[in-house]
């Protein structure tokens, strides 16, 4: 827009003012020319009309501040300050020099252009040149100086504009800099989270096998274990009452697994908890068990029972699950202990037995290492952000603790 507008003051303005100039003056001729200031005056517009056509095919190749520029406005002034002393309403055009002068002119000789068109114009405000009484002369020297004063405010207004110009330019540029490294970035962060969809489907992959692994482990092959147990039980003894009965108790941790595995195939959650809350599905767990394993067993509740999420409680009955099968095994015990316990934010398993216990340190690195047994029941616990520890020496029995986060249930 201001480029727009510069364009047409350097090309309307002069044109206008020398044709007004012009015609006010050619009224008041009679009464403030002799004939001969006359054609004098007649003669200079039209060099002064000639200098204007020239100045119209050569500005639109002509610099900023170029030669050219300043030799034209050096003759404008001289034609403009010549007519004015033949009749001072010739100002109208020395005037023009107002405009363009910022654009014709370099800054070394910007003040010299404008004081001269200023002097010519307050020349012809106080009366006309030459000043003829002392009263003109005080005319002059006045009008003068209030020119000089308006000029050097308008410069300083042109000044403060063409900086506002250079700001908007860097701001823009700035503007388009920023754009660009948005651009860059948001193309960076295509590329990142292509990776990192990549990356989470083969962690979710990665976890979710092995939580199958978990779960098998947890269930099918419990299963299988006691029956092992039941069946090596049945033929090592002589009573068939006896063997019947191991072998009856075979058949239902058979039937158990099998619909452990069908479930597994469905949702893979605990098949305890389809029916039953969890302190219900944990009591018949550590029933099932203490009567699977002829150990003595004692199940306990803590606190304010509460619905716990499905994943909570899940992880709660597999890691009590899984404790009940190490104790089993491994422990040798005569009593079991299986507490759970809510608190305000927490839920916590505690399963204890008063077996022949254990270093829980390199066995514990094993498991890390591989296996669904201790680091089974950690990473369990870990994954719903809980926590897992082992008590246990040779000879003092074994305490197992999961500490989860009370979730609620939706």
């Amino acid at each position: 827009m201001t480029g727009q507008r510069d364009e047409w003051f350097a090309r309307w303005v002069p044109w206008t003012m020398l044709g007004v100039g012009a015609v006010v003056s050619a009224l008041t001729a009679d009464s403030l020319m002799t004939s001969g200031e006359m054609r004098a005056a007649a003669a200079l517009v039209l060099v002064t009309l000639a200098l204007q056509l020239w100045w119209e095919k050569a500005r639109p190749g002509v610099p900023e501040h170029g030669v050219p520029g300043q030799i034209y406005y050096g003759v404008r002034w001289a034609l403009a300050f010549v007519l004015t002393w033949l009749n001072p309403f010739f100002a109208i055009y020395a005037g023009v020099g107002y405009f363009d002068a910022a654009r014709l002119l370099p800054r070394r000789s910007l003040y010299i252009g404008l004081l001269a068109s200023a002097f010519t114009v307050a020349g012809s405000q106080s009366g006309g040149l030459p000043p003829t009484s002392a009263m003109q002369w005080f005319a002059l020297v006045a009008l003068f100086a209030l020119h000089c004063g308006l000029l050097l405010f308008f410069v300083r207004l042109e000044a403060q504009r063409d900086e506002n110009v250079r700001a908007r330019a860097l701001t823009i540029a700035e503007l388009q800099q920023a754009n660009a490294q948005l651009r860059q970035a948001h193309e960076e962060n295509v590329g990142l989270h292509a990776q990192l969809l990549v990356q989470a489907r083969e962690a979710g992959v990665s976890d979710e096998r092995r939580r199958l692994a978990a779960e098998i482990h947890d269930t099918i092959a419990q299963s299988l274990a006691g029956i092992v147990t039941q069946l090596q039980a049945a033929a090592d003894s002589e009573d068939p009452a006896v063997a019947r009965g191991h072998v009856e108790r075979a058949a239902a941790l058979a039937r158990h697994g099998l619909g452990e595995a069908r479930r597994s195939v469905q949702d893979l959650g605990p098949s305890a908890l389809e029916h039953d809350a969890l302190p219900v599905a944990l009591h018949k767990t550590v029933e099932e068990w203490s009567a699977s394993a002829g150990v003595r067993a004692e199940f306990t509740v803590t606190g304010d029972v509460e619905a716990l999420h499905e994943e909570i409680e899940a992880t709660l009955l597999r890691i009590a699950q899984e404790a009940l099968a190490n104790a089993g095994r491994h422990a040798s015990a005569t009593r079991v202990g299986v507490t759970l316990s809510y608190m305000d934010d927490e839920v916590t398993v505690d399963v204890r037995d008063d077996g022949r216990g254990f270093d829980p340190h390199p066995v514990d690195a094993r498991e890390r290492a591989g296996g669904f047994g201790l680091g089974g029941m950690r990473a369990r616990a870990e994954r719903v952000a809980g926590t897992f520890e082992i008590e246990s020496e040779p000879g003092c029995g074994t305490a197992v603790s999961a500490r989860v986060p009370l979730v609620r249930h939706a």
